[in-house]
């Protein structure tokens, strides 16, 4: 049986995670506690929400755990345009975590999209998605 760690989703969430870190490191001291937290909060969540999933039993709650993975990349693109927006951060860097954040947001709905439809054929374990 295939893991989360299997998921091409998953693995890129996790660098997105690593590149928040190395993006926000640059920010302000008094921005530790406030923005730089809710961002790398965010990006962890991504992935940590996508493993969680992916250790469920059924279809239903796999897609509820890849939703919320999703409503954390939309935090996430939120904070980098506010950080972009109050000059924080290297723009060029910012640039490349929204990006990247975006493609994440894609494969997550493209990932929805294709286990709701597994579930109306008669193969209904979201391990089979991994191979």
């Amino acid at each position: 049986m295939k893991n989360h760690k299997d998921l091409e989703v998953w693995k890129e969430a996790v660098e997105l995670a690593a590149i928040c870190y190395s993006a926000t490191k640059g920010f302000p001291r008094e921005e530790q506690f406030g923005l730089v937290s809710q961002m790398r909060r965010a990006a962890v969540s991504i992935a940590s929400n996508i493993a969680e999933g992916a250790a469920r039993a059924s279809n239903k709650e796999f897609v509820q755990f890849l939703y919320i993975s999703l409503g954390s990349a939309s935090e996430l693109d939120t904070q980098i345009e506010i950080a972009e927006r109050i000059g924080l951060g290297e723009s060029s860097e910012l640039g490349i975590l929204q990006s990247r954040a975006n493609k994440i947001s894609r494969m997550l709905q493209g990932l929805i999209h294709s286990i709701k439809k597994r579930n109306q054929s008669p193969v209904t374990n979201h391990q089979s998605l991994m191979k």
